[in-house]
């Protein structure tokens, strides 16, 4: 399977997964995605360990040959309303090779059962979890689409906490304005994401509450001072490219220390995909970047 071949595959599994009209049940929706990742399988001699943090179930899948001295925490994607840590595991495995250490998997509590602020206070406390068992220069956040949007949701409450923060940060394709106001190039052209789907699922997070008042739901509308090094990693090709583009010019005007990496015609989370050449080159540049600011 070539690469063009192999993108293709990815979009198909993106659509076989999604159901036919976005009005589906919600559990719909969740069974299409864990079907999804139940067509990836695990690599052998990968540890998965059920933990509980502060009430908040978790999943810590740790690599072979991995040490447990620091750990990464990654927020799993789904609009905030579907997606699992189950459905992770397979990602947090090459996550966990790729920065060395194990990875933790939140199951954040998720809508409409439990809208905002349920999965920003579920963020927070898994990181105060973790602080009590690693010091902060041992902890690393990432996360991807919604759960991008909620690693950086974090990342301000740590912040404005005044907890000690995480080493750095890798948000990929995140999800940070749910009122869709990117007005990327790509809104009509991506395959999969468009406004009304980033407008609807928000609406289910956050009712009719105004996205530009509740910025652990949209951090796109915080405040991005005094943040730990962010690597934001986005398909030049989708919907959210531009929320990525306006967030690091903010931390950039900040005075924060920033790097915006674009890849080209590829998906939204193209990276849970194991079988691209370009998630191989994503995950390469997430290995560089933790060699960098959490080696120690």
């Amino acid at each position: 399977m070539n690469e063009q071949q192999a993108r293709e595959k990815s979009v198909a599994m993106f659509r076989e997964a999604t159901p036919a009209s976005p009005d589906a049940p919600i559990e719909e929706w969740r069974a299409g995605f864990e079907a999804m990742a139940a067509q990836i399988p695990l690599a052998d001699k990968v540890t998965v360990e059920p933990v509980d943090a502060d009430g908040v179930p978790c999943l810590k899948v740790t690599a072979p040959g991995v040490a447990g001295d620091r750990l990464v925490i990654h927020y799993h994607s789904g609009g905030y309303v579907m997606g699992s840590a189950n459905a992770y595991r397979e990602f947090a495995s090459r996550l966990s090779e790729a920065t060395g250490a194990p990875v933790l998997l939140p199951d954040y509590r998720l809508a409409p059962e439990h809208p905002y602020p349920a999965a920003a206070d579920d963020g927070l406390t898994v990181y105060e979890w973790a602080l009590r068992h690693h010091d902060a220069g041992k902890l690393m956040l990432t996360g991807d689409s919604a759960g991008g949007g909620l690693c950086m949701a974090t990342l301000m409450s740590i912040r404005d906490k005044g907890l000690p923060a995480p080493t750095c940060a890798v948000p990929i394709s995140p999800l940070l304005d749910l009122a869709g106001e990117g007005d990327s190039a790509n809104i009509e052209t991506d395959p999969l994401i468009n406004r009304d789907l980033i407008v609807g699922m928000g609406q289910v997070y956050i009712g009719q509450t105004d996205p530009h008042d509740i910025p652990l739901a949209s951090p796109q509308w915080g405040e991005h001072h005094d943040l730990p090094p962010v690597l934001l990693i986005v398909s030049a090709a989708e919907a959210l490219r531009d929320d990525s583009v306006r967030l690091a010019a903010s931390i950039g005007r900040a005075n924060g220390k920033v790097r915006l990496s674009m890849y080209p015609d590829v998906i939204h989370i193209w990276t849970f995909f194991p079988f691209l050449d370009a998630t191989r080159e994503a995950m390469a540049e997430i290995e560089a970047f933790a060699a960098e600011y959490f080696s120690g």
